[in-house]
């Protein structure tokens, strides 16, 4: 069956079955051309909450999927590609939490939103890259804060908003390897250009990058719209490489580079044409979060779509 018999046939199902497709941007660009809605976590997890189809088709790794199971445990919820998963969810546990709870009854958790629902279902606030800083910004002061599980995106909060916290040792396989001696030898050699930087990045709390005037850290979609507002032509993109086909379909006048060509998420790659038109046509690779779970793991999530 060719691309387009298979976009056909997609698009046929989607109407049938009420179904939606949301896609993250680090899915493979066909992927994405395909989806009614691109976003980074947040923009996800509001779509999820918002949406009036029945089915939804989740393009992206396994807790995104299970955030949208809790937001909408009305809607049926698939993950086209069975096992697509993530080391930073995977690189902490409910049972790390309850530890940490047992020790510190007074402290507060905030887990990012890269996290099993078992890990929200022991967290007092969630928080995404895009508002992190304002999650944490508004927990009270006299709290101790552990934060989990990114160790990059933990230490670039703190060190913008003062808050001592703990932070987990987690890391996403990807982002961790952008350092500052990377992102200072690509913005020598162009000049001209921004680097956008997502704080996952392990060069995130760093100062010669947080000092550097054309260094800017971003959630993906903060990227997104810093390249379409920006005046200039040329960016350095230090996040997952397939983030570029979405600036470049917005901005086709304009160039953008890669940190580096190896910056690739390959759990996310797993989705694939074939594979949204299999999970659509046999509504196969359920996620659903078990009703007590997801009580628990709803609340944390409320309060991280609220704050915004």
């Amino acid at each position: 069956m060719t691309t387009t018999e298979i976009i056909d046939k997609i698009k046929q199902l989607k109407a049938e079955k009420n179904a939606i497709i949301l896609a993250h941007y680090y899915t493979r660009p066909e992927v994405q051309d395909i989806a009614d809605y691109l976003g980074d976590s947040l923009g996800l997890s509001r779509m999820a909450g918002n949406t009036d189809a029945d089915l939804i088709v989740f393009c992206g790794v396994h807790f995104m999927a299970e955030t949208a199971s809790i937001i909408s445990p009305d809607k049926k919820v698939l993950i086209p590609a069975k096992g697509a998963g993530c080391s930073l969810a995977e690189s902490v546990t409910g049972y790390d939490l309850l530890q940490w709870k047992k020790a510190n009854p007074d402290g507060l958790v905030v887990s990012y939103v890269n996290t099993t629902a078992e890990v929200k279902a022991y967290t007092d606030y969630c928080c995404t890259s895009s508002n992190a800083l304002k999650v944490v910004q508004s927990l009270p002061k006299d709290k101790k804060i552990l934060f989990v599980p990114d160790k990059n995106l933990g230490a670039y909060i703190q060190k913008v908003t003062g808050r001592e916290m703990e932070i987990w040792n987690g890391d996403c396989c990807v982002h961790d390897k952008i350092d500052a001696d990377m992102v200072l030898e690509k913005l020598e050699q162009y000049p001209e250009a921004d680097v956008l930087i997502h704080p996952e990045s392990s060069c995130s709390a760093d100062d010669r990058i947080l000092d550097h005037p054309r260094a800017y850290m971003y959630s993906t979609a903060g990227i997104i719209k810093h390249a379409k507002e920006s005046p200039k032509q040329q960016f350095i993109i230090a996040t997952e490489l397939e983030t570029i086909h979405k600036l470049q379909q917005d901005n086709p006048t304009k160039e953008f580079i890669p940190i580096h060509p190896k910056t690739i998420c390959g759990q996310m790659k797993k989705v694939t044409l074939e594979s949204v038109w299999e999970a659509l046509e046999k509504e196969q690779f359920e996620v659903r979060v078990p009703d007590e779970l997801r009580e628990k793991a709803w609340l944390p999530i409320q309060r991280m779509l609220e704050i915004g």
